[in-house]
């Protein structure tokens, strides 16, 4: 899953990077509003972290135009105003969730995942995928019933996939959740993460779409 986070306090920044990127996150952070509207208007992301009081531009009007232009990503609102009238204009703005400060890192991961699941269509916190389950909330397989290990890249790419169980992911957009913002975008190695992740859940569980991407199939049990 791929996550921006908009944060100007640098060391706050680097310690929710450091935490989502643990627990399997692609992140990117931007220490400004023009530049994290800039990246949520033309790149794709799972979700968003987003500070109220970001220099050049805060962080209400940079969701506000967001919203406008369509932008659906999923943003949890991160801000020291704790007041009901910060909080609404929050909400108004289009924010989906809002956590003051200060919180604890692993909250945000949490209410993070909800909201990407929520955002998915899916409202249990357990997804199943035919023999394939995926605990949103712990962000642990298992494949019946047995827990499946996985390296990060393979984590990374299995829950994008059975997050749109059933649905094509384009090619581009699952590497763009693999790989960080400046990494060289490589689909032979992508390749061969899909391969791995077969031999251990079934070749017929993921199909390859010529010229489109990748679909996680199975019937829900």
């Amino acid at each position: 899953m791929r996550v921006l986070v908009g944060e100007d306090d640098g060391q706050l920044a680097n310690e929710l990077a450091h935490v989502l990127r643990a627990d399997n996150f692609v992140v990117d952070v931007a220490d400004n509003g023009v530049d994290i509207g800039h990246l949520g208007s033309t790149e794709h992301y799972d979700a968003v972290v987003l500070d109220l009081g970001l220099p050049g531009e805060d962080g209400l009007s940079v969701l506000e135009k967001w919203r406008a232009d369509a932008c659906a990503v999923p943003v949890l609102v991160l801000t020291a105003r704790s007041t009901w009238s910060d909080k609404a204009a929050g909400f108004q703005a289009g924010a989906d969730d809002y956590l003051t400060k200060p919180f604890l890192p692993e909250e945000v991961v949490t209410r993070l995942r909800a909201l990407i699941r929520r955002s998915q269509g899916h409202a249990s916190s357990r997804i199943r995928c035919g023999a394939l389950v995926y605990d949103t909330h712990s962000g642990a397989f298992t494949f019946h019933g047995q827990q499946c290990r996985l390296t990060a890249f393979e984590a990374r790419v299995l829950s994008s996939l059975i997050l749109r169980k059933n649905l094509v992911v384009p090619r581009m957009e699952l590497a763009e959740h693999v790989y960080e913002f400046d990494a060289e975008v490589n689909f032979q190695s992508l390749e061969v993460i899909i391969g791995r992740i077969r031999r251990k859940i079934g070749n017929e569980m993921i199909e390859t779409v010529r010229g489109l991407g990748y679909r996680l199939v199975g019937a829900d049990q």
